[in-house]
């Protein structure tokens, strides 16, 4: 018998795996595809997809797994479609991202999927791309993946704002609460990523139905890197306000402490970051900022700790899980390890205050015995309870439940 039909609509396209939201994506689309035969139509960003041909090898690069079309963001080649979009957000009181994503040219391709591709069910991996809900028909079941609850991460982004863009955070968080609470009740299944994410859900719409996925990682593709000594290492680009958070929250009130005691440490920032921040971070807290990198395993090999310092997010920490995997021993705040089943002081350090993080900063890189224990405790959870292979075991059998019984 053929396979069941699975239209996946994608806010990204999951090629390379150069950021969290595509690492989980991808794996969830390749996963997927050993029971349905997928149809996959994505946005690309063009800060990852620079030229059509960067484009072109993803689309042949996830072709494996899906027949996949990929579509600009209208908004990125127009400044004015920009403030358009902002304008009437604010003046139709919808959330922006209904109008950020509102493109001719995908809505035509998902017409066309429905009319000829005639799905089984649709797998919509963000609820950016709400406004494109009414056109699915009723009756064809929708999947639909929460990332963060984005509603509670603008919220906490507009608490930490002054001025025109605390109010602006605060608006849009309230307009994306609104179709949370639109949206969740109507699809057929909304897919967190980590419990205390469903539960914020749940605490929105109770009687909508959820299932948690956690993120996860390839074990078998991550080597544990060999134990290094000295050096402080983060993963994640500058640009996405809570890494950029983190990034100032961390120089400003944790560095300086654990300089006064290890003068000479150094400290090295991987992923993008524009070259005024480079040069700003270096020369004024001596932070090395990468900009983007192809593998950020080098760098994390030279490094004895791996921090997570985020005061803001939500979901699971895929550069947890990849620390974890690497076997590198991590000092987190709550909220960097937030929906993790690390346990602090045996793979993981949990610290909140900068005086605390700080303090278990040093003592990872000063007593080799409580480094090499937290990194080996931290690899084995990773294979034991976050594999990719381990955590999508029972994933295709709830999206085959929903399809209509002449389908399965």
């Amino acid at each position: 018998m053929s396979k069941p039909r699975l239209l996946f609509l994608c806010q990204c396209l999951p090629y390379p795996g150069d950021e969290g939201v595509k690492i989980r994506t991808f794996n969830i689309l390749k996963r997927l595809a050993q029971d349905f035969e997928v149809r996959a139509l994505c946005f690309f960003r063009r800060a990852a997809h620079h030229s059509p041909e960067q484009v072109e090898a993803a689309v042949q690069a996830l072709s494996q797994y899906a027949t996949v079309s990929a579509h600009a963001i209208p908004q990125e080649t127009s400044r004015l479609r920009l403030l358009i979009d902002h304008t009437r957000s604010v003046l139709q009181q919808r959330v922006f991202t209904v109008f950020a994503y509102e493109s001719a040219s995908f809505r035509r391709d998902l017409q066309q999927a429905l009319d000829t591709f005639r799905p089984d069910i649709v797998h919509m991996d963000s609820l950016d791309l709400s406004g494109y809900l009414p056109a699915i028909p009723r009756g064809l079941p929708v999947v639909c993946v929460h990332h963060n609850v984005e509603s509670a991460l603008l919220a906490r982004r507009a608490q930490s704002a002054r001025g025109f863009k605390r109010w602006y955070f605060g608006l849009q968080a309230r307009l994306t609460m609104k179709e949370e609470r639109r949206y969740l009740p109507q699809v057929a299944l909304n897919v967190a990523v980590s419990d205390p994410d469903q539960q914020l859900l749940r605490q929105l719409v109770a009687t909508a139905a959820y299932l948690t996925i956690p993120n996860g990682v390839d074990t078998t593709e991550i080597s544990p890197l060999p134990d290094a000594d000295a050096g402080i290492v983060f993963v994640g680009g500058a640009s996405w306000f809570p890494n950029r958070d983190a990034l100032e929250y961390f120089a400003a009130e944790i560095l300086p402490r654990i300089r006064s005691r290890l003068p000479d440490v150094p400290v090295t920032w991987v992923g993008q970051a524009s070259a005024a921040d480079r040069a700003h971070y270096a020369t004024t807290h001596g932070i090395t900022l990468t900009g983007y990198v192809d593998r950020i395993e080098p760098w994390v090999q030279q490094a004895g700790c791996f921090v997570v310092p985020l005061r803001v997010g939500g979901g699971t920490r895929l550069k947890i899980l990849y620390a974890w995997s690497m076997q590198r021993a991590i000092v987190s705040t709550s909220i960097g390890c937030e929906g993790l089943d690390g346990h602090d002081g045996q793979d993981i350090l949990i610290r909140d205050t900068p005086e605390a993080f700080a303090d278990a900063v040093v003592d990872v890189l000063t007593r080799p015995d409580r480094r090499q224990q937290l990194a080996a405790a931290g690899r084995r959870l990773a294979q034991s309870r976050y594999d990719w292979d381990v955590i999508t075991a029972d994933m295709n059998r709830h999206y085959l439940a929903l399809l209509p019984k002449a389908s399965r």
